[in-house]
């Protein structure tokens, strides 16, 4: 244990210097009112020519201009025209004696860069041929010197300069100008918007794309254009994507008034792309994998992929362009305000209650599985973060998910008509404005005066501030004789790196309370101003460590429904018997608690037997009988059944023990889902015999709905038939693979013969190669597919070692590294965690390989081994030694440097999960 100390002090001292605290904000000492861009696009050496329009901020002291860059070439600096003096303190440029006074002065800068070696794909880089930019968060100033903080809101003028041939479009912010030939076969184009935005949102593309169009006509009457830029061959796969923007759109439109603002809006697509997309101000740059889609290539989870990154990427033009951060650590003013958006939009697009059940789900099972997780690991940190060495690394699900929550609990607390009174309110006072988080919550409470957010904005503010995930724990008690029925909450929030003392939160709590026989029952709460009637559902606030709600007139024992919704981001502990939980599973009207209720209760069943591994792994008749009754209920959905009929995963199990025995957990899992699919053999039967036919190909909530209970039921005929040496099933998923006229179909029957692990396996995966060898994202597929292989034998790893020497891997490309060395680490538990510390070692390999060449990506897979001290041995060891080969490294990025020492220095304390009795 010394060599690890050793190892994280020595990054903790190194990175010592470089934290940036909230704490140390100032206002920057100088503005920058208009930009005027000047590029000529070479791919081994672009010229840019930068003037700028300065005036010093007259609220801040008098100090030199300190301009950030990084990896260029400096070649003049003039201000007014006039040689100027400067030097270069580290990466940036520092000018003094500037023009003393208010009166704006002029400063230009000109700089080459080197976009084709540009591997890091930050600022600008050459993807296949093309040129592209992704700034967010700090990537403007490897494009020229900058005041690179989101604060600085200038103008943009681009004109961009390039051979006609190589580049046919020309893209940059903003309404198009002019454009024309310049002669010897280069051609320009000229840009400009409008609307003041700091340098994250800047954005320029260049290359031979082609373009589906769309005009349309907003409300308030105004024409504009959509766009949508492919490469050569992919026009065909745009459709789903243009109808998606034409909904973001109309929507926002609608739902909060919020219209287009530019003549056009255009969307570009690369395979390149660190992120999944980026919002820059009317030229959004997507990864393909959010923006490509047809049924022969794309299934359905990606046509919703499409759909909502779309609208999340749209909706910023509001909420994070219009109106932006103030400095990162505001990152979830746009990003948690932005996914509530799109996850509403994604809702509402989905059409029937049972749908947005359905969506509601989903997104709390990502929070659940992966943001809670991060709350309790080394990494945990506030939805508003204090300090960063590096911000790339707070990209995370706490800031965009748990963010979300933050903002739908004031969605709860105010209601659908006061938030889109405080929205409006918002937009009024800060439009054009660098703002926080909480200006945000100011805005709302403001709006709504009388509303429970209002009363305790202070304690609400909280949740922005506090790390960890609250633990609510809730006890009843029934007096019969006085037909009371007392609920008392306790409130705690463990403790996390840097945050030992946590004060109480505000948390809205729906519920509704159910008799025996599974009606609801009418609540009527008992205050000191007397009885008040609730109908049947109410939302209580829990604003104290401890409270007590009393319920009057209640004429039996309840069954309580609590947090119907998920109402707030927290884990609930209480204490329901089987019977109780089974009542809930068939006669809530919530169609949450009705899910929560079968997780409840399978992941009761499975930590008992994980607990005793003595002790016969075996499903209690009941929870399969009630398995059986939701299989066979017409009266719900398909893709309903399809979760209820999902066991908690691995991951998600692994979260609720203090130690961590991934074999075990995924032993247990196994048997369970053999268990599952021998003792509902007819009913899987009959479920594919009523589902597998789905007709011809929409991508909506219904008919998703259906392929995914049919893939589901497949699977489960695969893997009994494995158990019986059965050929029928296996045979028909093989044919599937072969004919089916959807990517959906093909790849649920693809992965029902892979997690077989049956001998048509390997002759369905050839075939698919051949057929999508072309297809780039399908190959993705492909090799996540094999990545995530169950484990015989220990030999997954060595199977995804082959396939990095496939001619179809690139490791310098960021979705073929996340389709197999991602899938791998962060995504097959048992596979990765070796007893040999095999899984680890290759790791720690990868992380080095993709350092030198990509730090973001590096920095995304080293979160893979956030929770290592929770392994039990031996895997513990090895893991802290790889762990230890990553931090010795010379020359690691600040990224991974930065998640490698808070792994090595997190107190164990801080490493339990607060779900142990979820």
């Amino acid at each position: 244990m010394t060599d690890t100390a050793t190892f994280a002090d020595a990054a903790q001292r190194h990175s010592a210097a470089s934290v940036v605290r909230r704490e140390d904000y100032r206002p920057p000492a100088f503005w920058i009112d208009t930009v005027d861009l000047s590029f000529d696009l070479d791919p081994a050496k672009t010229r840019v020519l930068n003037k700028m329009r300065v005036r010093r901020n007259p609220d801040v002291p008098a100090q030199p201009l300190r301009l950030d860059g990084q990896a260029l070439n400096l070649a003049r600096v003039l201000v007014n025209g006039q040689g100027a003096s400067f030097k270069m303190e580290g990466d940036q440029l520092v000018l003094s004696n500037l023009p003393e006074g208010p009166e704006p002065f002029d400063l230009e800068i000109f700089t080459t860069c080197q976009p084709e070696k540009n591997t890091q794909l930050s600022g600008l880089y050459v993807s296949q041929g093309a040129f592209f930019t992704q700034c967010e968060a700090e990537g403007f100033r490897r494009i020229t010197y900058f005041l690179d903080r989101p604060d600085v809101m200038s103008v943009f003028t681009v004109t961009l300069r390039a051979d006609k041939a190589a580049y046919p479009v020309l893209l940059s912010n903003g309404n198009l100008l002019e454009q024309g030939d310049l002669g010897d076969g280069r051609h320009f184009a000229r840009w400009h918007d409008p609307f003041k935005k700091p340098s994250y949102l800047f954005a320029l593309v260049a290359g031979q794309l082609v373009a589906r169009e769309q005009a349309i006509t907003a409300r308030n009457g105004q024409q504009h254009l959509l766009q949508v830029y492919v490469r050569p061959g992919d026009l065909e796969k745009t459709e789903h994507a243009m109808r998606s923007l034409m909904a973001s759109i109309a929507w926002d439109e609608a739902r909060f008034g919020l219209p287009l603002d530019l003549e056009r809006f255009m969307i570009v697509a690369t395979s390149d792309f660190n992120m999944g997309a980026m919002e820059n101000k009317g030229l959004n740059i997507f990864n393909t994998k959010f923006v490509l889609a047809s049924q022969a290539t794309a299934t359905d989870q990606d046509f919703a992929n499409v759909e909502s990154v779309i609208g999340h990427e749209y909706f910023h033009n509001w909420t994070g362009n219009r109106i932006t951060c103030r400095d990162w650590f505001q990152l979830s003013l746009k990003e948690g305000l932005t996914v509530f958006r799109d996850q509403e939009f994604s809702m509402d697009m989905a059409g029937s209650d049972s749908a947005r059940a359905v969506k509601r789900i989903e997104d709390v099972r990502l929070l659940r599985t992966m943001q809670f997780a991060e709350d309790a690991g080394p990494m945990a940190h506030p939805v508003r973060p204090d300090s960063y060495q590096e911000i790339n690394n707070f990209y995370t699900l706490t800031v965009y998910e748990k963010g979300a929550e933050v903002v739908r609990m004031m969605h709860t607390l105010v209601g659908e008509a006061g938030f889109r009174k405080g929205m409006a309110l918002y937009f009024e006072r800060h439009d054009g404005q660098a703002v926080t988080c909480d200006d945000f919550a100011q805005a709302i409470a403001d709006a709504n005066p009388h509303s429970p957010l209002a009363v305790h904005l202070e304690p609400f503010k909280r949740w922005y501030s506090q790390a960890g995930t609250p633990q609510v724990h809730a006890e009843s008690q029934y007096d019969a004789a006085a037909q009371t029925y007392t609920l008392t909450l306790t409130q705690t929030t463990p403790p996390t790196p840097g945050q030992d003392e946590k004060q109480p939160l505000i948390i809205p709590v729906r519920l509704g309370l159910l008799g025996r026989s599974g009606a609801a029952l009418p609540l009527q709460l008992q205050s000191e101003q007397g009885a008040q009637g609730l109908g049947l559902e109410a939302t209580l606030v829990l604003h104290e460590r401890q409270q007590s709600f009393v319920f009057t007139q209640v004429g039996e024992m309840p069954v309580p429904s609590l947090l119907r919704g998920f109402s707030a981001p927290v884990v609930l502990h209480q204490n329901l018997e089987d019977d109780a939980l089974e009542t809930l599973l068939q006669h809530d009207s919530d169609p949450f608690n009705r899910w929560e209720a079968s997780q409840q209760w399978a992941q009761r069943i499975m930590l008992a037997a994980i607990h005793n591994p003595e002790a016969e792994i075996a499903l209690p008749a009941r929870f399969v009988q009630a398995m059986r009754q939701v299989l066979g209920d017409a009266q719900l959905d398909a893709a309903f059944k399809d979760l209820v009929l999902t066991l908690p995963s691995e991951g998600y199990i692994a979260e609720q023990l203090e130690q961590v025995d991934p074999q075990r957990i995924h032993a247990v899992r196994e048997a369970l889902q053999d268990q599952l699919a021998q003792a509902l053999q007819a009913e899987w039967q009959a479920v594919w015999e009523q589902h597998h036919d789905t007709g011809a190909y929409r991508p909506d909530a219904h008919g998703a709905g259906r392929r995914a209970l049919a893939g589901k039921a497949l699977a489960m005929l695969v893997r009994q038939a494995g158990r019986t040496g059965d050929a029928v099933w296996p045979g028909k998923a093989y044919q599937r693979v072969k004919d089916a006229g959807n990517m959906t179909d093909r790849f649920n029957a693809l992965a029902a013969l892979v997690q077989a692990r049956h001998p048509l396996a390997q002759q369905a995966l050839q075939r698919l190669h051949r057929q999508f060898r072309d297809e780039a994202l399908v190959l993705d597929k492909w090799f996540q597919l094999q990545a995530m292989a169950p484990d015989v034998d220990g030999d997954v790893l060595p199977a995804v070692r082959q396939l990095m020497r496939h001619a179809d891997f690139n490791l310098k490309n960021p979705n073929r590294a996340r389709s197999l060395i991602f899938a791998y680490s962060s995504h097959n538990p048992a596979g990765f965690h070796r007893a040999d510390g095999a899984g680890y070692q290759f790791w720690a390999e990868q992380v080095l390989a993709l350092d030198a060449i990509n730090a973001q990506v590096a920095a995304r897979l080293a979160r893979a081994m956030d929770a290592w001290r929770k392994l039990a041995q031996p895997y513990r060891t090895h893991a802290e030694a790889a762990l230890q080969q990553v931090a010795a490294h010379q020359g690691l990025s600040k990224d991974v440097r930065e998640i490698v020492g808070k792994a090595l220095n997190a107190r164990p304390s801080m490493e339990k999960s607060g779900e142990a009795a979820h």
